[in-house]
């Protein structure tokens, strides 16, 4: 499992002409799932990410956690998180997981961060999704889940 987590000052998800989710503040999320991720793979990186202290202090150093800043989370899936563009020009994507597999343990993971009580806004899986943000800072981290 892979998610790529900004924190950012706004973000949006806009479907068609419709904007179908926005947060004012906290973190945007791609994630992407692979063969061999679990249940138990969506709950370690929910909780993960619910903790991530990457939000500043009164001193400016990152301490706070999305919690701690009244944020929130808007989740995208993101299949092509598992693109390899090793060899050629088009990238393969055999590694990313079918729908059948990824939509469950996408849900699993939207319930598991919802559940530790954060405001969670969410693209549309599968859709065709216009992602807009503002990185703040920048702060952008890839993590992973078993680590490589």
């Amino acid at each position: 499992m892979r998610a790529l987590v900004q924190r950012v000052t706004t973000a949006t998800v806009t479907i068609g002409d419709a904007v179908s989710a926005a947060i004012d503040g906290g973190l945007a999320v791609l994630v992407g799932f692979t063969h061999t991720d679990t249940p138990a793979d969506a709950a370690w990186m929910a909780t993960k990410i619910a903790g991530l202290r990457v939000f500043n202090d009164d001193q400016g150093k990152m301490n706070l956690d999305l919690a701690a800043t009244g944020g929130a989370i808007l989740v995208v899936s993101q299949f092509t998180l598992y693109g390899d563009a090793s060899a050629g020009r088009r990238p393969s994507f055999v590694a990313a997981a079918r729908p059948e597999t990824a939509i469950p343990l996408y849900e699993l993971f939207i319930a598991d961060l919802r559940a530790t009580g954060l405001t969670v806004a969410t693209g549309t899986f599968g859709a065709d999704m216009k992602v807009a943000l503002t990185n703040d800072g920048p702060v952008t981290l890839m993590l992973e889940y078993p680590p490589a």
